[in-house]
């Protein structure tokens, strides 16, 4: 999902790294960061890993708690909705204007092999991650370093909504099969059928994500 530059400064390739985790799944929304245990396990000093807090705090993936420290933070229903309708026109349009043989083709094709194995498994965190990495490489399919970084972005905030739900099977199993469908669509070359079927989809899981993220403020 992200792209490894080097004239990235250290403070932000640890803040990709952190970025990383909150798209794989591995830190939750309300999380407390520990700061010596962050330094320690990403081999780093305090002072560099504090100005990752300070970038991601930025971007909104963090919080800063005067006397409490840093956590991760928990998305709202507005972000939520802005960041599907930022993913419509993203995803949307990198899909319909792709070609079948594009590398990242066979990205997708890995990562849905992956949620298929993860649902064998009944791993539905594995197929989260999986899904998160297919829809990166619809993203990669655009050919933008750009818009990769601004979607990593995304991409994290996106995981915390997912975080906030206690059903990672309802949440993510349905949308297996549907992968599965859009690349055989590419694969064909009906990559506007394509676009239009993941228009559809990412409809749907909006829609399921702020039903369930509204019973959970109902609950709270």
């Amino acid at each position: 999902m992200t792209h490894h530059d080097p004239a990235l400064t250290l403070a932000q390739r640890l803040a990709e790294q952190i970025r990383a985790r909150l798209i794989a799944g591995e830190l939750k929304p309300g999380q407390r960061l520990s700061e010596a245990a962050l330094s320690d396990n990403l081999d780093v000093s305090r002072n560099s890993l504090r100005e990752a807090f300070r970038l991601l705090t930025k971007e909104g993936l963090l919080r800063h708690e005067p006397n409490r420290g840093v956590f991760v933070a928990t998305p709202s229903m507005a972000s939520i909705i802005d960041i599907y309708r930022v993913r419509r026109l993203i995803e949307c349009r990198a899909l319909e204007q792709a070609y079948p043989q594009h590398p990242a083709v066979q990205r997708m094709h890995e990562a849905v092999e992956t949620a298929l194995k993860c649902r064998e498994a009944k791993d539905w965190v594995g197929v989260g991650s999986a899904n998160m990495a297919f829809h990166a490489a619809i993203v990669d399919l655009a050919d933008s370093t750009r818009l990769n970084a601004f979607y990593g972005q995304i991409a994290a905030e996106l995981r915390l909504s997912f975080g906030l739900l206690e059903d990672p099977e309802f949440l993510h199993a349905p949308y297996v099969d549907l992968n599965a469908a859009i690349l055989e669509q590419l694969k064909a070359g009906k990559s506007v059928e394509a676009a239009r079927a993941l228009e559809a989809y990412l409809e749907r899981s909006e829609r399921t994500v702020l039903a369930a993220f509204a019973r959970l403020e109902e609950v709270g």
